[in-house]
């Protein structure tokens, strides 16, 4: 009776034992990516600041369309178009340059900065690992940010359009005319396209030397990402008097198959896409395989680099 008293159900022992589930690596990186803009809100924050001064700026110069209209209707249907989307090409092209400047600021900070203000401590004793880690900071620049910017950008474009709209229809000028000229419905697919294949895919090295930049350098991150380059450079000068690395930049820097081949603004409807011509490009593997190689030795420097 006594052994039967103290015995305990198999089942329970059972229950007992069963581990938790492991967290998916899909639900791991996730999280990691909201933690990534979570502590970055300047990430949504800053191009959301510069479209809302963009649309003041606009909404202040819509008051002289009256005058502006009468030099707009004089012009040939090719001017016209130009005058028309010009100032909708400028407000999407500071959107970019203020995109490239936040990818380009957190990739140079964002490693570095977790071993100099010591979190990569408590980041390593969480089950995430290095891999996880760098490839969510990647994908913030190559892919969260551009997307971002696309959106905001569209968004901004239709407000404009809104407001360049109610100024056409309360001075008199001819509504659909101005519609049929911007295009927008067309014009919003071309800018995603824009900052999908150039700002995210032709683009990703830089952001790849960066990271692995950020993950290696002890001090100034910022003088080590662009001093080596501008080194090269100088040696390729004085040794051998040719400028094979600067035309290389220049032609990444360009946007390559969609930057060299088509010289309208990507706000412009008859903009040609080429993006056959692009994915087979060997200019775009070669710096995918470029970024990939860095984000590799960026993911091996953050398992051995201690707080700096």
């Amino acid at each position: 009776m006594s052994t039967q008293s103290n015995a305990v159900p198999q089942s329970s022992l059972d229950t007992q034992g069963i581990a938790p589930a492991p967290t998916s690596a899909t639900r791991v990186f996730y999280w990691s990516l909201r933690r990534e803009l979570w502590e970055n809100r300047y990430i949504c924050i800053a191009p959301l600041a510069a479209a809302a001064v963009i649309l003041l700026v606009f909404l202040v110069s819509m008051t002289r369309v009256h005058h502006r209209m009468l030099w707009v209707a004089a012009l040939d249907p090719t001017k016209r178009h130009e005058a028309l989307a010009n100032p909708y090409d400028i407000a999407a092209g500071i959107l970019m340059a203020v995109q490239i400047l936040i990818g380009v600021y957190y990739s140079i900070e964002t490693l570095y900065a977790d071993r100099r203000d010591r979190s990569i401590l408590f980041w390593k004793s969480l089950p995430v690992s290095d891999v996880t880690t760098v490839l969510s900071k990647a994908s913030v620049p190559i892919v969260i940010i551009p997307l971002v910017t696309a959106v905001l950008s569209i968004a901004m474009m239709w407000l404009m359009l809104l407001i360049n709209s109610a100024a056409f229809a309360v001075s008199g000028q001819n509504v659909a005319m101005l519609w049929k000229e911007l295009a927008l419905a067309q014009v919003s697919g071309l800018v995603v396209y824009h900052l999908l294949t150039v700002h995210a895919l032709w683009h990703a090295p830089f952001y790849g030397w960066f990271l692995l930049v950020s993950s290696w350098a002890k001090r100034a991150p910022l003088l080590w990402a662009f001093l080596p380059p501008l080194a090269l450079y100088g040696l390729e000068r004085i040794l051998f008097n040719t400028s094979h690395f600067q035309d290389l930049l220049i032609y990444r820097l360009s946007g390559g198959p969609e930057g060299t081949t088509n010289m309208d603004f990507p706000t412009d409807p008859g903009m040609q896409i080429t993006q056959w011509r692009f994915l087979t490009s060997a200019g775009l593997w070669d710096g995918l395989l470029f970024t990939g190689i860095c984000l590799a030795l960026a993911i091996r420097m953050r398992r051995y680099r201690g707080p700096s």
